[in-house]
Parts: C-alpha cells; sequence; structure tokens
C-alpha cells in the first residue's frame, strides 16, 4: 500500500499519540504486581521462617510456648503443606513480569519511532544512515580499514534546524561495571577494581595461561588494553553529570575511533554511554522518526552482544539489518546466523520477522568489490533456508541516497504505518496473557495457601474451654460488680466528704477574699462614675463575680469523685473481667480504651462502656444554676438593698457587706442540700452501667462474641498453645487474603 507522504507524519504522530494512554494503564498494572510481589515475599518468609524453627524446636524441645514467634509451625502436616507452596518461582516470574511490562512501557512512553540499525562491521550501516539522514562521514564515521564507529549513536530527525549533537557519559560506576567488569569476567582476571584510580594505578593482570594462545581473547585482552592505556586522555570526561552539547564539527571526535583521514587519533568515544545527533532528514515527510546506529558486530569488544540485546529490546520499534554480499561466491556465514539469533532474543513477545527488515547492500561495477548484485540475489534467495526471516528484504545501494529514500525508505516507512498498531497491539496481547496465566498460577497456589493451616485451628478445639471459662468469668464479673453497687447504694444518701470539705473551703474563700473596697476606693469610685449610685451599681457586679469565681474550685472535686468510681469499676474488669490485657490504660481511662476496642456491631455491650466513659460530674451542670440563684441581690437590677436619697461611702460599703455575707448564707445552704449529690451520682451511673453490660437483653450473648474473638488475650495462660496455633492462622489468612485482593485480575488489565 502506497501511502501519500503529505499523509504520514500525521499518521505517524497518531500512532505515537495512542501510545500514550497504555503507558499510564501499563504504570499503574506495575504498581499492582509490585504489591503482589510483596504480599507472596511476606508469605514465603513466614512459611520459611515456620520451616526453620520446628527444625530448631526438635532439637530444643526444652523452649517454652511463650518464647516461641508467632509466625512458627510446630505440626507436621502443616509443616508438610507449607514445604508444598513455591512462592519463589511465582516471585521470580513476576520480576520477569516486571521487566517486560517495563520493556512495553518504554515502547510506548517514547516520542519517537525508532529505527534500528545493525550488522557487521563494514557492512553499508553507515552508508546507509548517511543517505538516511542527509549526515556525512564526519558525523557518521565510515572506515574501510577497521571498526570505524565506537559509540551507539541515536540520530533524530528535526525540520528546519542546524545540526548539533548531545554526548552522555559514563559515571565512573557505570563505566567500571558495564563496560570494564565483563573483560574481567570475561578472560578470567581475577578481582575487578574497586575504585577507577586502582584500574588506572595498577597494571592489568597477566592474561590466563590456558587463553594466551587463543586469538579471540587476545584480541579481547587487546580491547581492554586500550581502555587502560588511554584512560588519561579520557578520563575527565567519566562522571560528567549532564550532557554536553557539541556542534556538527565535533561530532566524529567523541563517536569515531579514527579521523577523516583513517588515523586513530580519538579515545572520547571509550567514554560515552550514549550520543544523540539533532539533524534534519532530506526526505519530505518522515515524521517522528529516530535511526539509531550501533557499532558494527564482530569486534572483539566484551558485551557486544548484550548491549544489541538491550537497546533493541528497550528502544527500537523496527530492525534494519545490513549486509554486503562479497565476491568471490557468497554465503549465509556462522557470524550472520548468530547475529540473527542474538537480535531474535531481544524480544521474544514479537516475532522477530515482523519487527525486521534484510537490507542487502548492491554495489556498482565501479565500486572496489565490482557489482554484486548476483550475490545479493544469491542470498536473497537461500535467507529462509537458512532460518532467516523477515518481513522483507530489499536490494539497494546504501551509498545511494536517492535509491535508499526510493527503494528502502518509503517501503519500511510505509510498512510502520501499516503494521506497528498492529505490532503494539500483539505485543500489548501476550504481555496481556503472560499476565493472566501468571495470575491464575497465583490464584491457584493462594487458594491452596488458604486451606494449609485451617487444620492448625481446628486441632486446636478451644471451645469447651472457653465455654468453662467464660461462665466462671460471667458470674465473678457480676459478682464483683454487684458488689460495688451495693456499697455505693449504702452510701448514696450520705454526705460525700471530699465534696464536703471542698464546699467548706469555697464558703471560707468566700470570706476571706470577698473583694469588697474600701471607703476610699469607694470615694474614688464615686468621682469616676459621677454618684455614689452608680459606683454601687458597678461595685455589686465587682463583688458577685468575686463571689461566684471561689465556687469553681468544686468542679475538680466532682471530677475527681466520678472518676474515683470509674476506677473502681475498672479494677473489677480488670481483676475479675480479665480484660487487663487488651490495653495498658489503666484507672478512669481503661473504661474509655475498652468502648474502643469493642466492635461496633455490639451495640449493646459498647452502649454501654461508652455511657459510662463519657459520663461527667461538673460544677457547670450540677451547681452553678443553683448558686446563681441566691446571687441576684448582687445585681444592679436585681437588688433589694438600694442606697437612701443621700448616701455615702459607709452606707455603700454597709450595703456591700450585708448583701455579700446573704449570699454567701444562701449559698451554703443550698450546697448543703448538695453534699450527698455526687455519691447519688455515682451510684445512678453505676447502675446503669450494669443494666447495660449485665442485665440488657441479649447482651451477654455480645460478651460471648466480644471475648470469643480475643479470648487469648483475655485468658492468655489458659490458652497459650490453642492462642499460638490461632494466632499463626490466622496471621496466615490475614496475608493469604492481602495477596488474594493484590492478585485480582482487574489488577493486571490494561
Amino acid at each position: 500500500m502506497q501511502i501519500a507522504t503529505t499523509e504520514r507524519t500525521k499518521q505517524i504522530q497518531a500512532i505515537l499519540n495512542r501510545r500514550l494512554p497504555l503507558r499510564e494503564k501499563i504504570a499503574t498494572v506495575e504498581a499492582n504486581l509490585r504489591s503482589l510481589s510483596r504480599s507472596l515475599e511476606t508469605l514465603s518468609q513466614q512459611g520459611n521462617a515456620s520451616l526453620i524453627f520446628s527444625r530448631q524446636n526438635r532439637d530444643n524441645p526444652s523452649g517454652t510456648l511463650r518464647e516461641r514467634p508467632i509466625s512458627q509451625v510446630n505440626e507436621p502436616e502443616e509443616q508438610s503443606n507449607l514445604q508444598q507452596l513455591n512462592f519463589l518461582q511465582l516471585q521470580n516470574q513476576i520480576q520477569s513480569q516486571l521487566v517486560e511490562l517495563d520493556l512495553l512501557k518504554n515502547r510506548f512512553n517514547r516520542d519517537t519511532i525508532n529505527i534500528g540499525v545493525i550488522g557487521r562491521a563494514r557492512q553499508g550501516k553507515s552508508r546507509l544512515l548517511q543517505s538516511l539522514t542527509g549526515l556525512s562521514s564526519n558525523e557518521i564515521p565510515t572506515g574501510d580499514r577497521g571498526h570505524c564507529t565506537g559509540v551507539r549513536s541515536t540520530i533524530l530527525h528535526q525540520p528546519g534546524i542546524d545540526t548539533y549533537g548531545e554526548i552522555t557519559f559514563h559515571s565512573e560506576h557505570s563505566f567500571l561495571e558495564e563496560i570494564i567488569a565483563p573483560y574481567y569476567q570475561d578472560l578470567g582476571l581475577g578481582q575487578l577494581p574497586y575504585s577507577l584510580d586502582e584500574f588506572a594505578r595498577n597494571p592489568l593482570s597477566s592474561r590466563p595461561i590456558h587463553l594466551s594462545n587463543t586469538a579471540v581473547a587476545e584480541g579481547k585482552y587487546e580491547y581492554l588494553q586500550r581502555y587502560h592505556h588511554y584512560l588519561p586522555q579520557y578520563r575527565h570526561l567519566l562522571g560528567k553529570s549532564t550532557s554536553i552539547k557539541i556542534t556538527k564539527q565535533q561530532i566524529r571526535e567523541y563517536v569515531a575511533q579514527d579521523n577523516l583521514k583513517g588515523e586513530r587519533v580519538y579515545h572520547n568515544y571509550l567514554a560515552v554511554k550514549e550520543a544523540k545527533i539533532f539533524c534534519t532528514f532530506p526526505h519530505p515527510d518522515i515524521g517522528q522518526i529516530a535511526l539509531i546506529d550501533m557499532p558494527g558486530l564482530g569486534d572483539t569488544g566484551v558485551g557486544d552482544e548484550k548491549r544489541l540485546i538491550e537497546i533493541l529490546s528497550q528502544d527500537v520499534d523496527l530492525v534494519l539489518m545490513v549486509r554486503l554480499p562479497s565476491p568471490p561466491g557468497e554465503y549465509w556465514k556462522d557470524v550472520d546466523l548468530k547475529l540473527y539469533d542474538t537480535a531474535s532474543r531481544a524480544l521474544t513477545a514479537l516475532p522477530f520477522k515482523e519487527w525486521s527488515f534484510l537490507i542487502l547492500n548492491q554495489t556498482e561495477a565501479n565500486s572496489l568489490i565490482g557489482d554484486n548484485s548476483v550475490y545479493c540475489q544469491d542470498l536473497k534467495s537461500d535467507r529462509e533456508n537458512k532460518g532467516l526471516y523477515f518481513a522483507d528484504c530489499i536490494t539497494a545501494n546504501c551509498a545511494d541516497s536517492s535509491a535508499v529514500n526510493q527503494k528502502l525508505l518509503d517501503p519500511v516507512l510505509n510498512y510502520l504505518v501499516d503494521r506497528i498498531t498492529e505490532l503494539d497491539l500483539a505485543y500489548v496481547s501476550s504481555c496481556q496473557e503472560s499476565l493472566w496465566e501468571l495470575q491464575q498460577e497465583v490464584a491457584a497456589e493462594l487458594n491452596k495457601a488458604s486451606q494449609m493451616l485451617k487444620g492448625l485451628a481446628q486441632n486446636g478445639n478451644y471451645f469447651p474451654k472457653f465455654i468453662e471459662l467464660f461462665d466462671r468469668l460471667w458470674v465473678e464479673l457480676a459478682s464483683g460488680l454487684e458488689e460495688l453497687l451495693q456499697g455505693l447504694r449504702e452510701e448514696r444518701d450520705i454526705e460525700n466528704l471530699e465534696f464536703k470539705q471542698q464546699v467548706e473551703a469555697a464558703v471560707t474563700a468566700c470570706r476571706e477574699d470577698n473583694g469588697i473596697p474600701t471607703e476610699n476606693e469607694i470615694e474614688k469610685m464615686r468621682h469616676s462614675k459621677g454618684g455614689y449610685p452608680n459606683a454601687y451599681y458597678e461595685y455589686l457586679n465587682e463583688v458577685r463575680a468575686h463571689l461566684s469565681q471561689h465556687f469553681l474550685l468544686l468542679d475538680d472535686v466532682l471530677k475527681k469523685e466520678i472518676n474515683k468510681v470509674k476506677t473502681q469499676v475498672a479494677q473489677i474488669l480488670i481483676e475479675h473481667g480479665k480484660l487487663g490485657n487488651l490495653t495498658e490504660t489503666r484507672e478512669a481511662e481503661f473504661i474509655s480504651a475498652i468502648a474502643e476496642i469493642i466492635p461496633d456491631n455490639l451495640k449493646r455491650l459498647k452502649l454501654g462502656f461508652k455511657t459510662l466513659a463519657e459520663f461527667d460530674l461538673s460544677y457547670r451542670g450540677l451547681i452553678q444554676h443553683r448558686i446563681r440563684q441566691h446571687l441576684d441581690d448582687l445585681t444592679p437590677d436585681e437588688t433589694s438593698l438600694q442606697l437612701s436619697p443621700s448616701p455615702s461611702a459607709a452606707e455603700v460599703l454597709s450595703c456591700l457587706n450585708s448583701l455579700h455575707a446573704e449570699a454567701i448564707y444562701k449559698c451554703e445552704s443550698a450546697l448543703d442540700d448538695l453534699l450527698a449529690e455526687p455519691n447519688q451520682a455515682a451510684f445512678a451511673i453505676v447502675e446503669e452501667f450494669l443494666d447495660r453490660i449485665l442485665r440488657a437483653k441479649q447482651v451477654r450473648q455480645e460478651w460471648l462474641k466480644f471475648l470469643q474473638e480475643i479470648y487469648d488475650r483475655v485468658w492468655s495462660e489458659e490458652f497459650e498453645e490453642f492462642g499460638h496455633n490461632s494466632k499463626i492462622s490466622q496471621q496466615w489468612m490475614v496475608e493469604v487474603e492481602s495477596a488474594i485482593v493484590a492478585n485480582k485480575k482487574d489488577n493486571f488489565q490494561f
């Protein structure tokens, strides 16, 4: 299908736009998969800890149950069950899936369609790239006397710009780990230098004797020597935190091994991790396309194949494999088959033939090797006999930009526009199917895990013993609370001594600290207010306010008395109700703590505890309104004692003293009638509490349900063995349920 160039850019952009939503969905699936992995890791650790302890316990049977961690199983049947689970294998599969998802996400995260160009050295890759991009040998090195390109380069099409480069360098760490370490491992050179200084300072280790006569090993060692020998010339580039921008004229100095004369004078490439070249491609409608040029394979650089696979899997949408057929007589060599197999391993989710083209580099009669058309045809005809399958095979002169654009570029771009979305969907479908298969495997394993420890709890049949202990607790708790209530009933109408003493203290304070002014102060007030009546009314308010504040002292004793009875209830709940292990809180606050622990569905029981916990006795609620009615005579508009028509300071003072004394007397009389109130309130709230938690209909059943859930904490010693098994089972099931939730199929749908 021929696509008009005016449409191709739009279609490529549309392809990129369609990829973006999938990127976000894949990121969500990755997060869910990691969550599942953590859940399986927890289960795996619990299972391993259990088995390890069981072996130790057999060797040390004297260890007490209290010394055992919760997650340790000591039953032979359950040990056998745990050994059947294989979470480690599933976790390994999850890690593999995460790698695949990361590749898929990176594919959809790119803002270009990337075409990778691969091939052995001196096959015409660089010539092809020059024809496609319009760049020269200065930016894309070529050489006839050996490997010329030194680093991976990405060439990006940006219309209307002047060509420039962007160079990223290795850090010292990545240089040692990614470049130098593979040589040490492959050549058996011993311990890798721990730092760049050590690598620079010490001579290279001698080659192992068994490799000394091997040509390939000799070549690899010579390559490592190059890194070591020329380190002073490029070391300053290692560790640059940011990439550098360079001009078109500088590009060759960073990507090539030799200059335009073929002299190997450049060594910067040894420090380069990646080069990006930005330029305007000559094709009129190429769209958002990037070309990735990789150093030719066949050199003795260690790690080339690994890097090729990484680049193809992470950064490439379509591959052009370049081959130059050369006389006399040509055939598919083992190195060609090896390169094809290496490239095929990069992305197993898609058949390599669906995203690769074979480019046979055709030369003319006036070239160094002459017209190779017949050899091109031979390789083209024989390729599938050798197991080399491609989307298409294109024969073109890689050095002829016109032929490349007509015979090669248009068909490749048309194929991309036609098929890339289909390939994306195939890739997505492959990953999706793999995920669902994994999800089903995990579900099957979790189903087994959910059954593993059920027998552990069933073997420890605690219920009969629980009922026996519950019945005993119910009797003792009811007896203790009823005894407390009876004592409160007997004291209900008796004056509360603490409250009485505080009342007496408050009344004494009112008399001794009365706030009444002297005659001299009254005279001054009279002058400032413009008359004795005004001064009198002002002092009435002040004396009343001063008097009433002394009664605020009663608030503390009222609260204290109620907290005292709450503490008594708490002590009975701890001693007779066995609830002390549920919280470290003690005294009055213990009631609130238990109210919070009781589940909401146990409404009657929870209401009883909340009622007592929230009950309070205060001055404002019990006394204030009764005191205030006896202070009316100290209120200007309400007072019954008015000044004479010719008042004096002495008369004002006399009236204030009289009203103050009368108010104290009335308040004291009123408080005398309330001295038993704290005891009455204490009795009332405790009786209400008992009605709610002991006497209300079906509340005994709620106690039963409440204590059944926490029996191992209430009767920790009596249920030590049963509690141990139950905790193991419960803890295990919590983790299994967590993993089941993380393994829901919807979590992996993208």
